[in-house]
């Protein structure tokens, strides 16, 4: 079996998306992800994500890496300390992570998840 390179271009078709009515906090906020690539164990997954604005709870179960194309969000832990990011801007969310993400301007951002075995 031959192992090829996964390229980001062309995307595949946007697929819809929403936060859970239950996570919801403020806005109507609708998504689109564009999933580039699962990896065979459905552990490993990269693409592309786009929201437009609104705040909703988030309770991490994965590690995720983001890389923000375009717009601004900011992410509150339940700690209280604020995280905001904007275009060109890059970090990390540790699985286990709590609290509230809220975009505040039309973003989409390239991201890189790893499902740990426990949040599976």
């Amino acid at each position: 079996m031959s192992i090829e390179i996964v390229s980001f271009e062309p995307l595949p078709a946007a697929e819809p998306s929403a936060p859970a009515a239950d996570r919801l906090l403020d806005g109507t906020p609708a998504q689109q992800i564009r999933n580039v690539y699962a990896d065979p164990g459905q552990q490993f997954f990269a693409g592309q994500w786009s929201s437009t604005p609104g705040r909703w709870r988030v309770r991490y179960t994965e590690h995720e890496f983001c890389h923000m194309l375009a717009g601004r969000i900011r992410i509150v832990a339940d700690s209280g300390t604020v995280s905001e990011f904007a275009t060109g801007q890059s970090f990390v969310v540790p699985a286990g992570f709590s609290g509230t993400w809220e975009v505040i301007e039309p973003a989409t951002k390239l991201y890189a998840i790893f499902e740990t075995a426990q949040g599976r």
